[in-house]
């Protein structure tokens, strides 16, 4: 058997998500047909990535709103356990995970956001 380095800690921090936080989460993505959750607004985004994806949605002009995660570390916390997705910008369409900035960016250059994003705000 091998040493274990006590030093080494995982970098993700795991939370167990309560029914609030998790509710809380429903209820944001049962209102809100595009949702991103970032680091910054859509007016001031605070990483590159969250920065990659805000300019790729006002490109395709299509209405969506943003949660900053640096605002509230339950949320930033518990979106990364709820996606089981240990990134953030993370997108949501139609209250299902779509992925962080390198997937979004891959789905608008093949032209498969603009569709998912039109059949989201039909329904």
């Amino acid at each position: 058997m091998g040493i274990v380095n006590p030093i080494m800690k995982p970098v993700f921090h795991q939370t167990t998500m309560n029914k609030e936080l998790k509710a809380k989460i429903d209820k944001l993505l049962k209102d809100n047909k595009v949702l991103v959750f970032m680091k910054g607004s859509k007016l001031m985004p605070q990483c590159g990535f969250s920065n990659n994806v805000v300019q790729i949605l006002n490109t395709l002009g299509v209405s969506y709103e943003t949660i900053d995660v640096l605002a509230d570390s339950d949320i930033r916390q518990g979106i990364k356990e709820y996606s089981n997705w240990p990134t953030i910008p993370q997108v949501y369409i139609d209250g299902e995970f779509v992925g962080g900035s390198d997937i979004l960016i891959e789905l608008y250059q093949s032209g498969e956001l603009e569709q998912m994003v039109t059949v989201a705000l039909a329904s």
